[in-house]
């Protein structure tokens, strides 16, 4: 099992970034998928993007955060970052890191065992 850690959520204008970070504690990093989910008010967890365990040599994204967030992972400091560009008020919501042990990305969040507490990211017009 592993214990993780979200960090970098705020207050952001349109057109604007953020980085988030996933910290993880516990078993070998490396040997997880990670993905990002998010869940904005009266809604469902949404897949946002994930990485393949590893040198992270797969990605997937979801289609809304295609060609503006990018995910990458460094092993050696037990992390993978969410850099989300060009934000939109629409991806107001709470950020959660999943992992999950095993090669591949899954979009469902009921295959993730270990999840973060969530950040909150707002995005105003």
């Amino acid at each position: 099992q592993v214990q993780l850690v979200e960090s970098g959520g705020g207050l952001v204008q349109a057109g604007g970034s953020l980085r988030l970070s996933c910290a993880a504690s516990g078993d070998t990093f490396s040997s997880y998928a990670v993905g990002w989910f998010r869940q904005a008010p009266g809604k469902g967890r949404e897949f946002v993007v994930g990485i393949s365990w590893g040198g992270g040599t797969t990605t997937e994204y979801a289609e809304s955060a295609e060609g503006r967030f990018t995910i990458s992972r460094d092993n050696a400091k037990n992390t993978v970052y969410l850099q989300m560009d060009n934000l939109k008020p629409e991806d107001t919501a709470v950020y959660y890191c999943a992992a999950r042990r095993t090669f591949w990305v899954s979009r469902d969040s009921i295959d993730y065992a270990n999840w973060g507490q969530g950040t909150q990211i707002s995005v105003s017009s």
